[in-house]
């Protein structure tokens, strides 16, 4: 199965794919609540801004396997992210991006390599993949800032593609 074609499920509980976002540029990211990163969000929602009019979006994957920082629900995690960032990009259900329980989109994703080379599990809460339209996917460790220089890279780079 390409990672085109995995199910996903929205925050909603709607059905879809990363097919339905075929042309373009999708940054994802595993977030969380109660993290000392949950600030990115702030970040990510001005990238989103900045950048969906050419054809962008950040796909937001709610995940508590990381000292717990994501324990609420749907709803909860929905009301946070609108009210306290202002959270305009597509939210998904709750997933595991680790574990052999890990989600079959992040089983694909946890195969690229960092800038250091490495590849294999999420290492925390907002680790970040910037996906091209062409098939490309870079990896950003959690502490890599959505806004910093090499991300936005990725992305414009995958915007000119």
């Amino acid at each position: 199965m390409s990672l085109r074609d995995i199910p996903l499920i929205t925050i909603e509980r709607q059905t879809t794919t990363l097919a339905d976002y075929d042309g373009k540029v999708i940054l994802v990211v595993n977030v969380a609540s109660k993290c000392g990163l949950t600030p990115q969000y702030a970040k990510l929602e001005a990238l989103q801004k900045t950048y969906a009019d050419r054809g962008f979006t950040v796909l937001g994957f709610p995940c508590n396997q990381f000292a717990g920082q994501e324990p609420g629900s749907a709803e909860k995690i929905q009301d946070f992210c609108s009210m306290t960032y202002g959270v305009t990009f597509p939210m998904f259900d709750k997933i595991r991006v680790n574990g052999r329980s890990r989600h079959p989109l992040y089983a694909e994703l946890v195969k690229t390599t960092d800038a250091a080379g490495k590849a294999g599990n999420v290492k925390w809460n907002f680790e970040k993949f910037v996906l091209s339209p062409t098939g490309g996917v870079h990896r950003f460790r959690p502490t890599t800032q959505p806004d910093a220089p090499e991300v936005i890279a990725a992305i414009e780079s995958g915007l000119a593609a």
